[in-house]
């Protein structure tokens, strides 16, 4: 009796066990979805109300989105943040694939957790800090690397933040900020293909670079989309390292460099909130537009 009323209870157990882990699951998440509604959905509806309404609270329609396109400053903020996103994608995906690579190579050397770290330092940094020692790396006047950049043909800060090189310069000071918990990411994900798969590979034969390219790659590639869009997400942001650069340089990178720029100024400026949130709509969109483009073609919820 006593040992079949030991065997119910255990079952019995079970799914309380359960409940309990559940709620407390709910319990973690739960504060993340206040501040989530907070910060995120609730501003995002504002600013969608802003945006088609006018100074009055009436419907406009789309005459703020016409506004900001016909503004003179529009198409080339536009084409300024094309231009750096290209940089910056491009540069994320291969040299964080690349460098994630490297590391796991020479984890078994005992290296990789110091390189690690050390590439991870700088996220540390907030964004203003960030340019801030960038500002001061850039300068052949006091920067340590003054030799290379009077190499280059730049013996001035004006030489070096000419606007022709801002797409370069941005994506250096977002790589050098951003990288290194992608790095990580990588890393960790690489840590996750099996050691038989890989071992198998290197009996059949296989280089390390047939490894990388027709097992690693291909099985990081859900993490590589998952890193893309955030980046892309991010990058279409950009207006700490313009602003303050704008403001170290006398106006070279201009307060409208950026979209985001340009809606700040609308804002703040002009007073005109609703074509500023016009501006903002539009990058939201941009970007789940460009999120949805990405999951769907990477079969990113494909069970593996």
């Amino acid at each position: 009796m006593t040992a079949g009323t030991h065997q119910q209870a255990g079952p019995e157990r079970a799914p309380r066990r359960a409940l309990r882990l559940g709620r407390a699951g709910h319990g973690f998440v739960a504060a993340y979805v206040v501040l989530l509604i907070a910060f995120g959905v609730m501003p995002t509806v504002y600013a969608i109300y802003l945006a088609f309404t006018n100074a009055g609270d009436s419907f406009s329609g789309l005459s703020n989105f016409t506004t900001a396109a016909s503004d003179f400053r529009y198409l080339p903020a536009i084409g300024h943040i094309a231009l750096y996103l290209v940089f910056w994608l491009v540069a994320l995906v291969v040299f964080v694939v690349g460098l994630a690579l490297m590391l796991h190579r020479l984890a078994s050397r005992g290296v990789s957790t110091t390189v690690r770290f050390l590439f991870y330092i700088p996220g540390a940094l907030a964004g203003a800090a960030s340019v801030m020692v960038w500002l001061f790396m850039l300068d052949p006047t006091v920067s340590p690397v003054s030799f290379l950049l009077r190499g280059l043909g730049m013996p001035t800060f004006g030489d070096v933040v000419a606007p022709g090189h801002l797409p370069v310069l941005f994506t250096l000071i977002a790589f050098w900020t951003g990288a290194g918990g992608w790095i990580v990411v990588m890393f960790g994900a690489l840590n996750n293909i099996s050691s038989e798969i890989l071992e198998s590979a290197r009996l059949d034969g296989a280089s390390a670079w047939q490894t990388a390219r027709r097992i690693q790659i291909p099985m990081l590639r859900k993490w590589i989309v998952y890193m893309v869009i955030l980046a892309f997400a991010g990058g279409t942001q950009l207006f700490v390292e313009p602003t303050l650069l704008s403001q170290a340089s006398v106006g070279v990178a201009g307060r409208d460099y950026s979209p985001n720029q340009l809606s700040y100024d609308f804002a703040f400026q002009n007073n005109d909130l609703n074509t500023a949130a016009a501006i903002s709509v539009e990058l939201l969109l941009v970007g789940l537009i460009v999120a949805a483009v990405f999951v769907a073609r990477s079969g990113f919820f494909d069970a593996d």
